[in-house]
């Protein structure tokens, strides 16, 4: 399952990055790799991934506790078997070949390309794949009950490919979805390197190791070297897949180096100047820096392609919150456009109800009839009309506002009489965007008599409170990687009750504890639906479980979507290097060239003139 700790790397993307470091400008005027220095016309600068001293590059690691470019969806070290195009909704090659015909409910097939290897000269085998998932990885058993594995000889001379299907395991999940999730993101590490060292120190202690030296990779690049200002990668001439993936040519730059920026605004001088090449940092008015080469996917909004939607979660154990009447009400009070405007500087379309993103993937499954008749009303722009209406949906609920003589809210009574307590809506504090988001958020509910503030708090509180609980309302973003089983795995993270966790127990899905089984409120459908998607074949009726899904939602209001945002904020100079994907030249997704398909744009950068 795809859960907190997947969201974790791409929230703390989604925030700030780190100082404006020398890094950016050691480029030496004659090329020379004299005292470190890099030639700037062979490096590439890219941002916005690592926001702390690099520790670990291990990638039998916990997500959270590896750094860049190995703790996520990362090509460049180490590689998964497939890779998945947010542009298109393609599987496309990488390890491996997902055979699509073999593919289907009971198995997904894959055949290992026999031209893969190691950066020790061995080649990438079943055996790799087998320790990556049943013992090496983390999370996967519950999906994948065994992994078959036959050997084909095809091609020239008797060519042997290994064809593994991994088994769906029915007993648990039962869900082919998550399978091909689970196979574009989990990276595959050489069993001939960590197994000896798993047979002499225990897999737990080899986990804590941090692979930093000379590591075996199968990726286009090679750690260089590390430090607390920046991550140098080198790039790998021998590396396999020039020749059988990208016609024997080599990725433009040889090195790549991730600075580790501090925050925002030093991010956004180092774009400015040049200094900096890509970015996946929040960077505001990014219109305003096209005369400096700063450049997104479309040169008007908003900007970037949507691939997220942050949202505040609702904690529906605890009153008022429990009651979806309020929490509709909640939902009426906010200023979208507010949020559109003043949070995330118009790089989000105008938000629609619903748990279901409007984008070419996923669009189809909105029913626009259906946002009116069940949706919480999103499109009130008058201020005084939004405030009355909220005020309307409050009373009616039994819920009483309690001003003070000078017109400021005091606090708010349930309909018994008695006092509320002030809700709260927590946010990791210094990201800029989300804290704006959540302050518009908190200005819409006051105005409206609901008596809530902001919740303002560091990473070390903000993760724990999510997972055990511990919060009235949370910013989150859910599912952070456009993947496979979109919209599905959002519908799961946010409604499922399969795995319902009381407060003060870890939830890696369904934080706000909705759809408590066995209460009054329980709503079997909601899983029932939730389990037949993943095994539905027929597009009409995969169509129909997705619009009862989101009816449901819209009526029930877990929590309140606030804009779209993209899966990350994709921003590239043309001042070194040209040829970035846009929507006018669209060979690769709107991502920065380390995740997934986005690894391509390596091998079609070029120098500027």
């Amino acid at each position: 399952m795809i859960g907190l700790k997947s969201i974790a790397r791409t929230a703390f993307a989604l925030s700030a990055a780190g100082a404006l470091l020398s890094g950016c400008g050691d480029a030496s005027s004659d090329g020379s790799l004299a005292g470190g220095a890099l030639p700037r016309q062979e490096t590439l600068y890219l941002s916005g991934q690592q926001t702390s001293a690099p520790g670990s590059f291990n990638p039998l690691a916990e997500s959270w506790a590896a750094s860049w470019p190995v703790g996520g969806r990362f090509n460049l070290m180490y590689e998964p078997l497939i890779t998945y195009n947010s542009l298109n909704g393609q599987i496309e090659d990488l390890l491996g070949h997902l055979v699509e015909e073999l593919s289907n409910n009971d198995s997904i097939v894959v055949d290992l390309n026999p031209a893969a290897k190691w950066s020790d000269g061995k080649s990438v085998t079943s055996t790799d794949v087998t320790f990556m998932f049943l013992r090496g990885s983390l999370n996967t058993a519950e999906q994948i009950s065994a992994i078959h594995v036959d050997t084909l000889k095809n091609g020239p001379e008797g060519q042997v490919t290994e064809r593994l299907s991994f088994m769906v395991n029915k007993a648990q999940r039962n869900n082919p979805l998550t399978v091909r999730d689970l196979l574009q993101a989990t990276r595959i590490a050489p069993s001939h390197v960590f197994e000896p060292m798993i047979k002499e120190k225990g897999l737990d202690e080899v986990k804590k190791m941090p692979m930093d030296q000379n590591p075996v990779v199968s990726g286009p690049y090679g750690l260089r070297s590390t430090n607390e200002t920046k991550i140098v990668l080198e790039r790998r001439d021998d590396y396999w897949g020039n020749a059988a993936l990208h016609n024997g040519q080599l990725p433009a730059p040889k090195y790549i180096v991730h600075p580790i920026y501090k925050n925002n605004e030093h991010n956004t001088i180092a774009m400015r100047e040049g200094n900096l090449d890509a970015s996946q940092s929040f960077i505001p008015r990014i219109n305003r820096k096209a005369s400096a080469g700063v450049h997104t996917w479309w040169n008007e909004p908003p900007y970037f392609r949507p691939g997220a939607m942050p949202m505040l979660v609702i904690n529906t154990t605890k009153e008022p919150l429990n009651d979806k009447r309020f929490r509709r009400a909640l939902a009426t009070a906010i200023d979208y456009n507010a949020l559109r405007q003043f949070a995330v500087s118009n790089y989000t379309s105008t938000l629609k109800a619903g748990l279901i993103m409007p984008t070419d993937l996923e669009g189809k499954y909105i029913v626009d009839e259906d946002l009116p008749k069940y949706g919480a009303n999103l499109a009130i722009n008058d201020d005084a009309e939004r405030l009355a209406t909220v005020k309307q949906m409050l009373s009616e609920a039994g819920y009483k506002s309690v001003f003070n003589s000078d017109g400021s809210l005091d606090h708010m009574e349930n309909a018994k009489g008695e006092k509320l307590p002030t809700l709260s809506i927590t946010s990791p504090a210094g990201w800029t965007d989300w804290e704006a988001m959540v302050t518009i958020a908190v200005d819409g509910m006051r105005k409206a008599g609901i008596d809530i503030r902001e919740g303002f708090v560091d990473g070390g509180a903000y993760w724990p409170a999510m997972g055990l609980g511990n919060f009235d309302l949370v910013m989150h973003k859910p599912v952070a990687d456009v993947t496979p089983s979109l919209p599905w795995s959002r519908f799961n993270e946010i409604m499922s009750s399969r795995d319902w966790q009381p407060l003060g127990g870890w939830a890696g899905v369904n934080i706000g504890r909705y759809n408590k089984p066995g209460s009054e409120e329980y709503r079997p459908e909601v899983d029932q639906l939730l389990s037949a998607i993943p095994l539905m074949t027929d597009s009409t009726e995969i169509a129909k479980a997705y619009r009862e899904l989101n009816k449901i939602f819209m009526e029930d209001q877990p929590s309140i979507p606030l804009v779209y945002l993209p899966e990350q904020f994709y921003e590239f100079s043309d001042r070194v290097w040209t040829n970035w994907p846009t929507a006018e030249n669209p060979y690769a997704p709107a991502q920065l060239p380390w995740v997934a398909s986005g690894t391509k744009i390596l091998w079609n950068l070029k120098l500027a003139k």
